[in-house]
């Protein structure tokens, strides 16, 4: 597992079965700690995502990036070929501030 240009914390760095590494940056972490009951789903989410390309994703607009919905909780990120960067966890209202 490469770390080079992530930017974020050795232990936030998952590789799921497929290609894509997912990597939580510090503010996703702090957002999956605040909501810790709901942390291994949204995770569970994103992983499946990750390894498949399934799930609730739609193109953010107005700026970079795409979210993935997990009830009501959201997941911003970024996606490339071989990473999904995590920029932030959190609900719905408070989310796109």
């Amino acid at each position: 597992m490469s770390r080079a240009g992530t930017n974020c914390h050795p232990l936030a760095l998952r590789d799921t079965e497929a290609m894509k590494t997912v990597a939580y940056t510090p503010h996703a972490l702090a957002g999956l700690r605040k909501h810790r009951p709901h942390a291994a789903a949204i995770m569970a989410k994103i992983d499946r995502y990750a390894a498949t390309g399934a799930g609730d994703v739609r193109a953010l607009t107005g700026r970079p990036g795409k979210r993935l919905r997990h009830g009501d909780y959201r997941v911003i990120f970024e996606e490339s070929e071989t990473e999904i960067r995590v920029l932030a966890v959190g609900p719905r209202g408070a989310i796109y501030d």
